[in-house]
């Protein structure tokens, strides 16, 4: 259950950044960053196993996963609005 909580609010955190850096955040609501950064994480961490260094596999939760996150959030912003047409607001 903790983990859980954990998921959701690392989530929110990511999703209201990317929301913020891609000017998406008056359109999106809470549920939407936090869909976003949940699926912006799985992405960011996809990817992150890729680079040199990368501690994929770890238990253990840094600062570049939040980064991660937020790269792989951006893309789903990205590719959302691509999709959709919607313009930023």
């Amino acid at each position: 259950m903790g983990s859980l909580i954990v998921t959701i609010l690392a989530g929110a955190l990511i999703g209201w950044i990317a929301s913020m850096i891609m000017k998406t955040n008056a359109s999106m609501g809470a549920i939407a960053n936090i869909i976003c950064g949940i699926i912006g994480a799985f992405i960011g961490g996809m990817l992150s196993r890729y680079l040199p260094g990368s501690s994929s596999g770890s238990a253990s939760f840094n600062f570049m996963d939040i980064v991660f996150g937020v790269v792989g959030a951006c893309i789903v912003i990205a590719i959302y609005k691509a999709i959709t047409g919607r313009q930023a607001v």
